[in-house]
């Protein structure tokens, strides 16, 4: 029979146990290497067998990824808690949580089906390329949009899987699913054009007083809904965006404001290709706005081997992300609040999202 001073002895030590939550759970490998200047990052092995990392939380607090880089744009590794702060509505916050752990991706690729016949040639071939940048542990969704949103097959592992919906991605200018009763789609049986009618061709469309006819802030919106059931203390939720920009705000239902406000409250962050030989001479004002305010990042395409590294660079970024938890203290009644991440060392940027939504939001802002 064991004493009291024993059973008092065991019971608390069961209790401290029971007491302490652990915060993060899986693999810690060392982060990758940082490459000398001038040179980019060789991506580890994206076909390599992953554990799921979990961050696992007792309050209401914050997970903030965050990207780190040097002037010459590579990925800067080997960081540690005490080299950030956090502030949340310029108060600086306690950093509870720190990791450099990989963390595999719900990604959903969304598509411009209405580019010009040039950027068309470029993109099209380049999507197969998508796959080389996921692991076995990512899941992808593939849609594609014009006025409409076409939306896929939804998630997959299957690498088969996803290399034949890329293999099979057509673009066009056509859109091929119009619901019924729109303005331009014409006489449709069961949803679907009339016998012998051809597809509505949008590009025809594009200029009604100057505006184009393209929905991206609508895509951009429905791309965050597929994405609202995915787990973001256990995967990152990125879009991969890969378009010209244009945008008419004639065609979308939702506002700018409406669909940034859903991708902050969900901590999505918009990963950009934009398309187009002459960039310089084009504006990519929306795809520079989704990118800069959700965390992500925008890069410009103008050959097709350019988009395919841009693809693996992308997914290699969001994989191998710090991670800072922090809860918050400070205003507490305040819809939206603001974050900035600092780094101590010089000469390094920081890429992360510019804040969140801690209730509902509607917008109620201008198109």
């Amino acid at each position: 029979m064991k004493s009291p001073r024993k059973i008092a002895t065991l019971a608390l030590t069961l209790t401290f146990a029971v007491a302490c939550p652990i915060f993060i759970r899986g693999q810690n490998p060392p982060p990758p290497a940082n490459p000398s200047p001038g040179q980019q990052q060789a991506p580890a092995n994206p076909q390599a067998p992953q554990r799921v990392p979990t961050i696992s939380t007792t309050t209401r607090e914050v997970i903030v990824p965050v990207t780190v880089k040097d002037r010459h744009g590579n990925l800067v590794a080997g960081l540690n808690k005490d080299d950030f702060r956090i502030f949340e509505d310029n108060v600086e916050q306690q950093i509870l949580v720190f990791t450099a752990e990989a963390f595999p991706l719900s990604m959903v690729v969304l598509i411009d089906n209405d580019l010009g016949q040039k950027d068309q040639q470029q993109v099209e071939p380049s999507l197969v390329s998508i796959l080389a940048g996921l692991s076995t542990a990512d899941e992808a969704s593939i849609n594609r949009f014009d006025q409409f949103f076409h939306e896929g097959k939804g998630f997959t592992k299957e690498q088969d899987t996803l290399l034949t919906e890329l293999q099979r991605t057509v673009l066009s200018s056509r859109s091929s699913t119009p619901p019924s009763g729109d303005p331009f789609s014409g006489p449709t049986i069961n949803n679907a054009p009339a016998p012998g009618l051809p597809p509505v061709d949008t590009q025809s469309l594009r200029a009604i007083k100057g505006q184009p006819t393209k929905a991206l802030d609508d895509a951009v919106y429905d791309a965050a809904m597929q994405l609202k059931d995915r787990d973001s203390k256990k995967r990152r939720k990125i879009i991969l965006l890969i378009s010209d920009g244009q945008n008419g705000a004639k065609f979308n239902n939702h506002t700018y404001e409406e669909t940034r406000g859903e991708l902050l409250q969900q901590g999505i962050a918009v990963y950009c290709v934009a398309t187009g030989s002459q960039f310089f001479n084009r504006k990519f004002t929306r795809l520079s706005e989704y990118s800069h305010d959700t965390g992500g990042e925008i890069f410009y395409g103008v050959k097709q081997d350019s988009f395919s590294e841009f693809y693996s660079l992308i997914a290699e970024q969001a994989r191998n992300q710090y991670t800072l938890v922090y809860s918050p203290h400070g205003e507490s009644e305040k819809e939206f609040h603001s974050i900035e991440v600092r780094v101590r060392r010089e000469g390094l940027t920081i890429i992360t999202r510019q804040g969140y939504y801690s209730g509902a939001y509607v917008s109620k802002g201008k198109k």
